[in-house]
């Protein structure tokens, strides 16, 4: 029964290998010949990458193949095995649309195509068979320049049926310099009441505490309680959530090991900063939602209780929760009843 809210899943690293694989074969795309058997190729993506910009090379690949005529295929096989496999009630997906048009356009023409990219994705995620509510994050990116960052956040504006918020991703090395640029740009996309949510204290690069007052959620964090502990309090003030993805950093080179996340959950829990445990990039890193709750569990990381609140967490800093039903009594229900069925 589904149960969980994912906050955190990018398109280009959410689909499966082996359902990635088939589609490069049945399609023969250029890399199928470079991948002649899908063993090769799930080593290939699943290997950990020794720093999280050699990680993002991955995500340039799998865009160049998740083009405007093919993001409903892909957007309905996630859908699918979110809603079937992984007990996904509610999802937040994130992706850059510029890097979705055709790059055989101008740069105008893309612009006007991105909006065909959202309405596609969106379009594609809606079924009757699969009913998981999905909303969309628009991802500035470090590598764009201002004006094509401006024309997301505007076209996040103007698409609120779909859209619920606005990210920055791509390489947080290229963050400094432009600092002013990201501050301005949060706070344009917040004079439209959009939510915000930034890539920021994943790696030990990406510590820029002076993005911190301009974003609701903060995307990963984990370097905050390990490196900057002194900045929880005002995180805790300020009502943020962290957005958590342990397999993510076994396979981006940011940890070695996931026990130093018992730290980060200790820390913000002795703060009252709130937890999200997301996956980032379940296709990819070959892993699902469930999963990362169970290898925390399993490996003394958090206990059941804690399992709970970051259960909750997740639907209460969801940027586009429709119901009125608490995610408290939400989860109650649920677990409720499946605490009946096994009673009988």
């Amino acid at each position: 029964m589904p149960l969980y809210a994912e906050l955190h899943r990018h398109l280009g690293g959410a689909v499966v290998p082996r359902i990635f694989w088939r589609f490069l074969h049945r399609h023969n795309h250029p890399l199928a010949a470079r991948y002649p058997d899908y063993e090769s190729f799930e080593r290939f993506v699943t290997r950990p990458r020794a720093t999280l910009t050699e990680f993002l090379e991955l995500h340039t690949m799998v865009e160049q193949v998740q083009t405007l005529e093919n993001l409903p295929y892909f957007i309905s096989k996630l859908v699918r095995g979110a809603y079937v496999f992984e007990g996904i009630l509610y999802m937040e997906l994130r992706y850059t649309p510029f890097y979705r048009t055709d790059p055989a356009f101008s740069e105008t023409q893309r612009l006007l195509q991105m909006r065909e990219v959202v309405r596609t994705v969106q379009l594609a995620a809606e079924s009757s068979e699969y009913p998981l509510i999905l909303r969309q994050i628009l991802c500035m990116h470090s590598r764009l320049p201002y004006s094509i960052n401006r024309a997301i956040v505007d076209l996040a504006a103007s698409e609120p049926e779909c859209v619920c918020g606005v990210d920055l991703a791509g390489p947080d090395t290229l963050y400094a310099g432009r600092l002013q640029e990201w501050i301005d740009l949060f706070s344009y996309a917040r004079s439209f009441g959009l939510k915000t949510t930034c890539h920021l204290f994943e790696t030990p690069n990406g510590l820029y505490p002076e993005l911190l007052p301009y974003v609701d959620r903060i995307g990963h964090g984990i370097q905050i309680p390990l490196r900057q502990p002194e900045l929880l309090e005002a995180i805790a003030a300020r009502g943020q959530c962290l957005e958590v993805c342990p397999t993510s950093y076994l396979r981006t080179g940011t940890m070695q090991s996931l026990e130093a996340l018992r730290e980060v959950f200790e820390r913000c829990e002795r703060a009252g900063v709130d937890i999200a445990i997301c996956t980032d990039n379940p296709g990819l890193h070959n892993v699902r939602l469930p999963f990362e709750y169970e290898n925390l569990l399993t490996l003394d990381i958090i206990n059941f209780d804690q399992l709970r609140r970051c259960q909750q967490a997740a639907y209460r800093h969801a940027f586009a929760w429709p119901h009125a039903d608490s995610p408290d009594s939400l989860i109650a229900n649920i677990t409720g009843s499946a605490r009946l069925v096994q009673s009988e």
